[in-house]
């Protein structure tokens, strides 16, 4: 194996958000609203916990590999021959929340789905912003 062969990527998206920490994580880990930001899914944030997303194109098999409330979640994601994990970062700012996403896995054979990924996380994250700017602020503070 060459070099260039083992080089694996990341896809990194960040936002700077005007909510709380505690908001976002809602959006992040409950289910129902998981459902409406990213795809249906059976999700619990526990570690070990096992789920798989499900989207018209198929399914990504997954487990939660860290949660740390508020702050940091981290799970493997498993789809079309792309074994990758996604992690998810929350800084507390004085305007809000920093949210910052990384994908890592992406072997250098894999041009499409890293593509696919900078393209789909865009997407995900608007809706998500969407999301999050509809929840009312009850356990956000």
């Amino acid at each position: 194996m060459t070099e260039t062969e083992n080089i694996t990527r990341t896809v990194v998206k960040e936002r700077d958000l005007r909510h709380a920490p505690e908001k976002v994580w809602r959006a992040l880990t409950q289910k129902h609203l998981m459902e409406e930001w990213l795809m249906k899914s059976d999700f619990k944030p526990e570690v070990g916990h096992r789920f798989d997303l499900e989207a018209d194109w198929g399914t990504v098999s997954c487990e939660v590999l860290a949660v740390e409330p508020h702050k940091s979640l981290s799970y493997s994601w498993v789809a079309q021959g792309l074994e990758s994990v996604v992690t998810w970062t929350l800084t507390e700012t004085g305007t809000g929340t920093h949210l910052k996403m990384e994908q890592s896995g992406f072997g250098s054979g894999q041009d499409r789905a890293y593509h696919g990924a900078r393209a789909g996380w865009e997407q995900f994250l608007g809706r998500l912003e969407e999301v999050i700017a509809g929840l009312d602020d009850e356990d956000a503070q």
